[in-house]
C-alpha cells in the first residue's frame, strides 16, 4: 500500500442502520458479520453484574477485536444497549412483546448506551461510549396501535420497539443526546479518530 491510499476500514457488523450512517458520512469500508455469540457473551456479562453501559462497550471491543485478527486495517465495532432503571433491556420477538414493551417505556425515562471500539491487528486501539436520555410520552393505547399498525415488523429491529429516524420520534417529549449515537453508531469522535489514523481526508 502506498502512502496515498487510504488505511483500510472494516464495520464489524451486520446492521444496516450503521452501514447507513458510515456511507452517508463519506467513509469507505467494507461490512461484515463479527461472529461474535451476542446473546451467550451478554449473558456471561450478566452473571457477573455488569451493568448496561459496560455491556454495550465490552460486545463492541468483542466485535472489533475478533474482526481484526483476520482483516487489516482499521475494525470498528459498535454495540447498543437499553438500560431501564439500571435494568438491561433486551429485544423483543414479537409485535405483542413490542407493543408490552412500549408501554412499559410510556411515561418514563431510559437510557441508549452506544458503544464504539476501534481495533487494529487484534488489540483495541480507542473507544468511546456515549449515553443519551429518552424521556417517553404519554401516549395513547389507540395512537400506539394506528402506529404498530402502520410500522409493523420494522419495529422489531431496535431494542425499543421505535425507529427515532422515522415516525418514531413521536414516541419522545424529550430526547438528550446525540442523534448518531441514538442510532447506534457515536459517529463524530469516529471521524477524528480515523481521520488522525489515514483513514480519511483530513
Amino acid at each position: 500500500m502506498n502512502a496515498t491510499e487510504p488505511t483500510p476500514v472494516t464495520l464489524a457488523s451486520t446492521s444496516a442502520t450503521r452501514r447507513m450512517i458510515l456511507e452517508n458520512a463519506g467513509v469507505a469500508f467494507e461490512a461484515v458479520s463479527p461472529g461474535v455469540d451476542e446473546a451467550a457473551a451478554k449473558a456471561a456479562l450478566l452473571s457477573e453484574s455488569v451493568s448496561p453501559r459496560d455491556v454495550a462497550d465490552a460486545l463492541a471491543e468483542m466485535k472489533a477485536v475478533k474482526v481484526s485478527m483476520r482483516r487489516p486495517g482499521l475494525v470498528i465495532g459498535a454495540d447498543q444497549t437499553l438500560d431501564l432503571d439500571g435494568r438491561l433491556i433486551d429485544k423483543v420477538d414479537t409485535l405483542a412483546e413490542a407493543r408490552d414493551r412500549l408501554l412499559d417505556l410510556r411515561g418514563r425515562t431510559h437510557k441508549l448506551h452506544s458503544a464504539v471500539v476501534v481495533a487494529r491487528d487484534g488489540q483495541p486501539i480507542w473507544r468511546r461510549v456515549e449515553t443519551a436520555k429518552l424521556s417517553v410520552r404519554p401516549f395513547s393505547e389507540a395512537w400506539l396501535d394506528a402506529y404498530m399498525a402502520r410500522r409493523g415488523e420494522a419495529l422489531l429491529w431496535s431494542v425499543g420497539c421505535y425507529e427515532l429516524e422515522s415516525e418514531g420520534v413521536q414516541l419522545f417529549d424529550r430526547i438528550d443526546g446525540d442523534y448518531f449515537a441514538i442510532l447506534g453508531l457515536p459517529l463524530v469522535g469516529l471521524l477524528d479518530f480515523l481521520r488522525l489514523h489515514g483513514a480519511l481526508a483530513s
